[in-house]
Parts: C-alpha cells; structure tokens; sequence
C-alpha cells in the first residue's frame, strides 16, 4: 500500500540538508550571461542531482530496512545516487536498470557496489508505475515517487535562493518529476512569486502533453534519444498529483537546440553536460519572454564522453 502523496514541506527539506550534509556537495551558482545562470549539478560525487534524494531516503532507513538492502530503477543517474548512498551506509543495494543506458552510467552503478538487472526501457517504466519488480528484494527506493527521494532533492531550492535571493525563473528538467517537484516546492516556499518551469524534449514531453490534455497522460510518440535522464514515457496520477501545485508550466525544446546547449555549456562554463542536464539551459535560450534572473539546473554529466564529443563538435 502506497503511502498517499502530501505537500513537500520546507521542514521537511530543511533536515534533509542536514541529513545529507556529510555526502552531497553544495553546488556552485555560474553565471552564464545578463540573465541566465547555471546550477551545475553535475559536479555532484556521482555528477548528478539524484544523490540529495538517494542520501535522504538512505539516511530515513531504519536498522531492519538496511539489512534488508535497498533496490531502485534507474536510467543511470538515481541508480549511482542509491548505490553511492548505500555504499556510504554500508547498505546492499541492487538497481533495475535500463539495458540502453550509456556504458558509463553502468560501468559506475557497478563501481559503487550495485547489482544491475538489465531491462527495457518499457519494462523500467512499467515497474515505476508499478512500484514493483519480480525477484526484487529489500526496500525500494523509487527514483522519483518518493517522498523523501524529493525532499532531498529540495535542498538546490534553498542553495539557489541563499546564492540568488532576486531569482524570478527556474527551470528544471522533467522525467519522472522528482527534480521539479523538489525544487520547486522550496522555491514556492521561500519565493513565491518565482516561476518554476519544466523543460522536455520534444520526443519525450509527457508533462507538456498532459497539461494540454488536462490530466495526466501517456506521451502518444514517445522515443529514445540522447537524453536518456529525462522525458519519461508518461506522467503519473501521483506525480501529476504532486507537480501540479508547484510547478508553472513546461517549455518543449528539440534534440538541437539541446545539443547547442550542450556545447554552449562547455564552452562558457567549461562543463560537460548530459542531454538532460541541458535542457534547462535549452529552454531559457527558447523562450526570451521568460523573466530573470534565470537558473537553470545542469541536471547531470553523465555521458559517455565519445558521443558527448560528437554531439557538441556535429556542425
């Protein structure tokens, strides 16, 4: 039986920066122009977001769930945050992954003590709506309906208020919508007069879509692409549930203007950036009606650093 969803308080996210002081690194505020500035996330232990959430979750365990181990569902980015968390925490930890994900995202699940069930995308999917996985043991730590997995995520609300207390705009990747859903529910709370924004590709926007259909709705032409750590396949009733009051809308961008983010990334801020990890920057950059200033989250660096080099040098 789910626990049922409630709001992400400010208390809630101000002991899970406590609780995760030791493990997760406070992240530099870069500032890319006049109005926009980058949240580099990427220089997280794991280079990316999801070790706040995985720290916290891990943290909240009681003695019996840590011998029983943990298990979650990952592209690649919430697996490394769980497995480095338990691995700190001397937990087992145990990963369904996607079989697709790039080799260095697995290479690193591996690394840091996980054991990798190999997947398709679909059946990952399946399983996080689902909270459920055959031959799975231990307690699961889903990879974004959690509600401490979230809370954690929250503590980059606080870190950009305090470094940016006139910020107007943020804007976050969505996939699951843990991210957005953490982040905002700080920001609301310390400034509620700020945008939260999503950011989507455009073959994988199923928050945009389901905000067009009024309700949440499975992405009708959903497919692969670079950015494997974001643009899920649908949006769920409880993420729906928890998106809806923190979170203003979603830009949708193309795998090009992403790419060209990507770039722009490593050549002004010197740092190397997912497809997801761009997508913020992606969607500021296509849309100049938006208010600064503007921060967007570098979600993470996980890529393989071949294909990172032909996405930004492609003419």
């Amino acid at each position: 039986m789910l626990s049922p969803v409630r709001p992400i308080l400010l208390q809630d996210i101000e002991e899970a920066r406590e609780r995760i002081a030791g493990i997760v690194l406070r992240t530099p505020l870069v500032r890319l122009d006049d109005r926009i500035y980058l949240k580099l996330e990427n220089l997280q232990p794991t280079n990316a977001y999801k070790i706040r959430g995985a720290a916290n979750a891990v943290a909240k365990l009681s003695d019996e769930e840590r011998a029983r181990g943990v298990w979650t569902i990952s592209a690649g980015n919430a697996g490394q945050g769980v497995a480095y968390a338990a691995r700190a925490a001397a937990v087992p930890c145990s990963v369904v992954a996607i079989e697709t994900a790039p080799q260095t995202k697995l290479d690193r699940m591996r690394a840091l003590g996980a054991t990798i069930v190999p997947v398709s995308y679909a059946e990952a999917w399946k399983a996080a709506e689902a909270h459920a996985f055959d031959g799975m043991h231990g307690t699961f730590v889903h990879p974004f309906d959690n509600h401490d997995f979230i809370a954690g995520h929250g503590t980059m609300g606080l870190e950009i208020v305090e470094d940016l207390p006139d910020v107007r705009t943020v804007i976050c990747a969505i996939g699951g919508g843990g991210l957005i859903t953490g982040v905002g529910s700080a920001i609301k709370a310390l400034r509620p007069d700020a945008r939260v924004i999503g950011a989507e590709p455009e073959t994988a926007a199923p928050y945009a879509y389901s905000l067009q259909q009024g309700a949440p709705s499975h992405f009708p032409e959903w497919q692969a692409s670079f950015v494997d750590g974001a643009g899920g396949q649908s949006v769920t009733e409880r993420m729906w549930q928890r998106m809806q009051p923190v979170v203003d809308g979603s830009i949708v961008v193309t795998l090009e203007e992403t790419r060209q983010a990507m770039r722009l990334i490593a050549e002004k801020a010197r740092a190397v950036s997912e497809g997801a990890g761009a997508l913020a920057l992606a969607a500021a950059l296509s849309d100049e009606s938006l208010e600064g200033p503007i921060v967007c989250v570098v979600s993470g660096g996980n890529i393989d650093l071949k294909k990172f080099v032909e996405l930004v040098t492609a003419p």
